[in-house]
């Protein structure tokens, strides 16, 4: 037996045995994730130049 098998094996043993969530569970994920930002151009442009900015010395 190989090791990808031992593996999808192991998946499907622990997939059996989970429990299905409840009918009425929330999904706690989104509320605990933080926002995603609107604007990722401008954060990767500040990222480059606070990097520039370091290296540049």
């Amino acid at each position: 037996m190989g090791l990808k098998d031992q593996f999808q094996d192991k998946a499907k043993r622990l997939a059996e045995q989970a429990e299905p969530p409840a009918p009425n569970a929330e999904d706690k994920a989104p509320q605990r994730s933080a926002p995603v930002p609107q604007d990722v151009r401008a954060r990767a442009r500040k990222a480059r130049e606070t990097f520039d900015d370091h290296f540049e010395k």
